[in-house]
């Protein structure tokens, strides 16, 4: 046997026992956290033009943005679905007196809908009540009593709008900028743009509740950047994070022994093939051990006192309601802790929090089921922004509440359906609101026509939306880059403006 035959055997041998190790030392770190560790795919060990290209950084260690920023946080509220905004945000007096009315076939024509049919489809008034709330005189349903209380540091978008119909498209857009799988979300753009502030905890975290979002964990991914800035799924009872604790009979010295084996089998590794996976991989096997003390302190509520526990709601029933898009029973507390958990996370340095809910998707039973999603949502939200107002973090804090898109002024005439009930998807004008954060409140921005089909002024894309959110953080979305695939591409796109008017 040759030389080089003998060292390629040998290379091989050490790979898969080096493999074999690594799995068995991760028994007890988490599936959350292995997916992290094991499948990192790359990321910077060392700072653009830093001589010191063999040593291994943090990946998720603080960096500095392009100009100050506003915020340092962001408690991103996904409903996904798609809330009604004509019954929410956007009231239309024109609408109700045109109910069962139809619309021009010219403003239809050329109009793709998930649902309705067209030709004999009426317009659906709403029965919701608005009313001023404030100083600022923010006008909002009585489906939102407790949010009315929060007007004047709401920033109220009724002019959003966005290029798919269908939901796990617009979802994608509304998270990752495009409509198209492996594209990394907003939440892993500002952690690679800015890494995080927590030691103990991931830099991006997701919450859910409901039935779970149709477009699952693309709507957390890293895309093509590394996949340490991934949102890592979190429970908010029970063990936070499946398989984090360790086996029964392994002693934490020991775990941290093996550890310690496993960095210098790393590091060695790292310093023969330079692979920049190698930093992503030890930075999460640390950032795992130290979260199995970490997370479980922070979903122990046991120390928020009683008034804090009963702003957000924390143990209030669901009502008893026939609907089948809410999530099955438990959710009024599962989004109330969901939310508390969110100012316990940002108190702790975490970068992102998302906070999923599904569904909101009233094709039908509108009425009942968005009182019982708002009953479940008003409370908690607005409890959070008062939370963290109080506590000096709304200021650094930027508060979102957003579907993927609306719901059409057209009610739902789906063949099989005995009523009009509900409205079909709209995405060409709905709302969004936004707190904290360095933003304005206070104010309603965009206007839509007396019907809510169309944005008649101050029109906002996605990619507007997001630019200006990165731009709260101190980052120009023109300049947040990652090269791939001989393209430095972008959260924006090819598109994005900063709408300087919303910031205070």
């Amino acid at each position: 046997m040759n030389h080089d035959l003998h060292d390629l055997l040998a290379q091989r041998q050490t790979a898969a026992s080096r493999r074999y190790f690594l799995q068995s030392a991760g028994y007890g770190l988490g599936m959350a956290a292995l997916s992290q560790l094991l499948a990192a795919d790359g990321v910077s060990a060392a700072p653009a033009g830093s001589k010191d290209s063999g040593s291994l950084l943090n990946p998720l260690a603080p960096k500095p943005p392009h100009f100050a920023p506003k915020a340092k946080h962001c408690i991103f509220i996904f409903l996904e679905g798609g809330p009604s905004q004509l019954d929410l945000f956007d009231p239309k007096p024109k609408l109700n007196e045109l109910n069962g009315k139809p619309l021009p076939y010219s403003l239809t024509k050329e109009v793709r809908f998930a649902f309705i049919k067209k030709e004999s489809a009426v317009l659906l008034g709403s029965q919701r009540k608005f009313a001023k709330h404030g100083k600022s005189g923010q006008e909002l349903s009585d489906l939102l009593p407790h949010l009315s209380k929060c007007a004047d540091d709401m920033l109220i978008v009724r002019s959003m709008h966005t290029d798919q119909f269908n939901h796990h498209p617009a979802q994608l857009t509304l998270h990752s900028g495009r409509s198209f799988f492996g594209l990394p979300t907003a939440g892993a753009w500002l952690n690679y743009g800015l890494g995080s502030e927590s030691q103990d905890l991931p830099g991006y975290v997701v919450l859910s509740a409901g039935r779970g979002t149709s477009g699952g964990a693309s709507l957390w991914q890293s895309g093509f950047l590394p996949s340490v800035y991934a949102g890592v799924l979190f429970r908010n009872q029970g063990e936070p994070v499946l398989n984090l604790t360790n086996p029964a009979g392994l002693p934490a010295d020991l775990q941290r022994l093996g550890l310690d084996a496993v960095r210098e089998l790393n590091d060695t590794r790292y310093q023969t093939a330079h692979d920049p996976e190698i930093a992503s991989r030890i930075a999460s096997y640390e950032l795992a051990f130290r979260m199995q003390s970490a997370a479980p302190d922070l979903i122990d509520l046991s120390k928020e006192d009683r008034q804090t526990l009963d702003m957000y709601g924390t143990e209030r029933d669901d009502p008893k309601i026939k609907a089948s898009r809410g999530g099955g029973p438990g959710q009024y507390q599962a989004f109330a802790k969901n939310c508390l958990l969110a100012r316990r996370l940002v108190e702790r340095g975490v970068r992102f929090v998302q906070i999923n809910h599904a569904s909101w998707d009233h094709h039908s039973n509108l009425d009942t089921e968005l009182t019982a999603n708002t009953g479940m949502a008003d409370q908690p939200v607005a409890a959070l922004i008062q939370d963290l107002k109080q506590r000096g973090l709304l200021d650094e804090t930027l508060v979102v509440w957003a579907g993927e898109f609306g719901r059409t002024p057209l009610g739902e005439n789906r063949q099989g359906f005995g009523a009009v009930t509900g409205r079909d998807h709209h995405p060409y004008a709905f709302s969004l609101f936004m707190a904290g954060g360095g933003l304005k409140g206070g104010m309603t921005y965009g206007e839509t026509d007396e019907i809510g089909w169309s944005i008649v002024k101050n029109p906002v894309h996605i990619n507007d939306w997001h630019a200006t959110m990165l731009h709260l953080f101190g980052l120009n979305h023109l300049k947040l880059t990652h090269r791939f695939q001989g393209l430095d591409a972008r959260l924006t796109g090819v598109g994005g403006k900063v709408i300087h008017d919303w910031i205070a």
